[in-house]
């Protein structure tokens, strides 16, 4: 799911929490023979508030196949995250494991434990699960320095729409395929609940083509048609396409649909709530439609509309990663702490469900499916995109043999996008590429927010990114571009 709305970007975090983060995060103890080594995880978000019985659950099965190995768990809010894990990366403090951030740059300069080995050594069969897809978008220069969930390879960005304001005005919305198509949804939305964001999007957010990749990330304008049909390295904010949905956004805007603060606000429009009409979501094989989202919201119906074509994509295989510090103390420990996340069920099922008898109760064991109690709500359990191997997860008995099915054929049946595995060498223009963030924070929120004007912004903004050395990126993009092109297998 697509956490824009989360605030990663908060600012303000006061340097105190931040040093204070450095110094405790190794929290491994001693390894010794007899000794039990406790394997310290970081990664966004709250605290579940059943953490201590999950926990405890946890490494007791844990102890089944490595008795002295225990889990710690430390969870970093979504506004603090990045720039909390950013101080640990740079510091070299020695955690174990992490929800990695910007995963090539760090992987790149040397943040990360070279996984390559380790994978076949001590997760040899968690390695085998994973579609290959994976593992190919997450080579750098050669060598894997993170481990993916297997889960979503691919995915489609999606309009998701708060049933409960769709059947209370009686909105249609059967036929919306794109941001320009929810206009008179939208309008007659607006004219019923001005107070609730009509389409909930702020700070961070981002317009969604139809079929683009961004190699250095959607913070900058580079941009790779996935289809392949066209090989040039773009400027997407250039593109007809971009600009049109741009210009929709801008009109949205205007009308008030879009929130006037978006581009600086870092509202969260909580799913289970009813603050927001329409929103963008991320949406994969195992969401089973909108149904990981009504699970997150606690029950709460929505429906998406995808918006974006699915590809397997180097974004997407990067889009959840667990890395190993490469000051860990505790190397292969961390790995086969992601072996047993990524085969064992019990383990796995008991963080992200909750746990049995609590949050949940089989109601066909020999099939893995699961009935959820009235207890299963926000808080009491982890995420599944973001914990281990979607493929044993447990299926509540809502989820159909159907829907299961196609799950599977879907995965088999979906494209590669031409650029998957391309992660490309920035070494050589890291001033250039500094240089273009810093013209394109002046511009992507009010651009992807709608609250500028698009075609005199843009101009604008090209003036800027072509001082701050955009042209020097685009040739060296290019060329090693198609000099990946050339070598794909």
């Amino acid at each position: 799911m697509n956490k824009w709305f989360k605030g990663l970007a908060l600012a303000g975090v006061a340097s105190a929490s931040v040093l204070a983060l450095a110094a405790c995060s190794n929290s491994s103890s001693g390894s010794g023979d007899g000794a039990t080594t406790t394997v310290s995880m970081y990664m966004p978000g709250d605290k579940p508030k059943n953490y201590d019985a999950l926990i405890k659950k946890a490494n007791a099965e844990i102890h089944k196949t490595y008795k002295n190995i225990d889990v710690k768990m430390t969870f970093i809010g979504w506004g603090d995250y990045t720039q909390k894990y950013n101080v640990m990366v740079t510091s070299g403090d020695s955690y174990d494991l992490a929800f990695a951030q910007n995963y090539v740059n760090n992987a790149s300069k040397g943040a990360y434990a070279d996984m390559t080995d380790l994978l076949k050594k001590d997760a040899k069969k968690a390695y085998d699960t994973v579609d290959p897809a994976y593992w190919r978008g997450l080579t750098v220069n050669g060598k894997v320095y993170g481990f993916p969930i297997n889960a979503n390879v691919f995915a489609s960005n999606s309009l998701t729409f708060n049933d409960y304001f769709v059947k209370k005005y009686n909105l249609d919305i059967s036929e919306i395929k794109s941001y320009a198509d929810m206009e008179d949804v939208l309008a007659k939305f607006h004219k019923s609940e001005p107070g609730v964001a009509a389409f909930a999007i702020g700070k961070d957010y981002k317009a969604s083509p139809r079929h683009m990749d961004f190699p250095l990330g959607n913070g900058l304008p580079f941009a790779i048609d996935s289809s392949g049909k066209n090989t040039k390295v773009v400027n997407a904010y250039d593109t007809d396409e971009v600009q049109g949905i741009l210009k929709t956004l801008h009109s949205y805007y205007l009308k008030g649909y879009i929130p006037q603060d978006a581009a600086t606000a870092t509202t969260q429009y909580n799913l289970q709530d009813n603050t927001w009409f329409v929103r963008q979501e991320t949406n994969g094989p195992f969401d089973y439609g909108a149904t990981a989202l009504i699970n997150s919201a606690g029950g709460k119906k929505m429906t998406v509309k995808p918006i974006t074509d699915p590809y397997k994509s180097t974004a997407q295989a990067q889009v959840a990663v667990w890395s190993i510090s490469k000051t860990s103390k505790h190397k292969t420990e961390a790995m086969k702490v992601l072996n047993l996340l990524n085969t064992d069920k019990k383990l796995l099922n008991n963080i992200v469900w909750g746990i049995q008898g609590q949050q949940w109760n089989f109601t066909d064991e020999a099939n893995g499916k699961i009935k959820t109690t009235s207890k299963y709500q926000p808080g009491y359990f982890i995420g599944a995109w973001m914990m281990g191997n979607n493929k044993i997860l447990y299926t509540q008995d809502s989820v159909t043999d159907a829907q299961v099915k196609e799950r599977d054929e879907s995965i088999a049946a979906a494209k590669e996008s031409a650029s998957l595995g391309f992660n490309p060498d920035t070494t050589a223009l890291k001033t250039e590429v500094t240089n273009l963030s810093n013209v394109m924070s002046k511009y992507l929120d009010i651009l992807n927010t709608g609250t500028a004007d698009p075609v005199p912004t843009i101009k604008k903004m090209d003036a800027e990114l072509k001082t701050a050395g955009y042209d020097k990126v685009q040739k060296e993009l290019q060329k090693q571009y198609d000099a990946f092109l050339a070598n794909k297998d």
